[in-house]
């Protein structure tokens, strides 16, 4: 599944992350009655009209566009919460809030199939970005100073941004491991190339009869 949009499969797209935040369970409250629903994934359910249940995020948005339900945004989107998130990140350059490991990708499926269910959604929607900015900011500059002797900040990262760092610290924890073992630098130098086969020559090309 992983590795779509790059060759050596060390990241994952946008589409494979939202598609892992689906499986988190959101609250709903239906204006429908159904009995108990058992997926792979677990039992959801029973549903009665006004009664608050959870269920994956998958669910909640297939039932929202059908008109059987509205959403209930999770407590940490929230103006208030996501305004101390937000200030906390701005007053320390060393750690990072605590947020859902899928923020990122939970708070765009709501954006885009559930905006209506949202209070103030518009300035959700701008704390969001502003928290995405100061994080990945804070992010860069921790790989700029990272060094043999440097360790992890404290780290609350998330799917998108670990996706993002994944191929540098990996890159950075291979160079040093060679560093502190030069066996391993001087195999690699050893290491036979592999060429590319050279056609042979077969003398001069005729042209084809037409």
């Amino acid at each position: 599944m992983s590795g779509q949009s790059d060759p050596r499969g060390s990241t994952f797209s946008a589409a494979e992350l939202e598609f892992l935040a689906e499986d988190e369970t959101i609250e709903i409250v239906p204006n429908l009655r159904m009995e108990r629903l058992s997926l792979i994934c677990g039992d959801f359910g029973p549903f009665r009209p006004q009664i608050a249940t959870q269920v994956p995020i998958w669910l909640a948005v297939a039932l929202k566009k059908r008109g059987k339900c509205t959403i209930r945004p999770p407590d940490w989107m929230s103006v208030e919460k996501l305004t101390q998130v937000l200030e906390a990140e701005r007053d320390s350059a060393s750690s990072f809030e605590a947020l859902p490991f899928h923020y990122v990708e939970i708070s765009r499926l709501l954006f885009d199939d559930a905006r209506d269910d949202i209070p103030d959604v518009y300035m959700v929607r701008s704390l969001i970005e502003d928290i995405k900015d100061v994080r990945f900011h804070k992010i860069g500059t921790g790989l700029e100073k990272l060094s043999s002797r440097t360790y992890a900040m404290k780290l609350n990262l998330s799917a998108m941004e670990v996706n993002v760092i994944r191929p540098f610290v990996t890159g950075g924890l291979e160079t040093f491991y060679k560093l502190g073992n030069p066996d391993l630098i001087q195999e690699s130098s050893d290491r036979p190339q592999h060429r590319r086969p050279q056609p042979a020559d077969r003398g001069p090309r005729r042209e084809l009869r037409r």
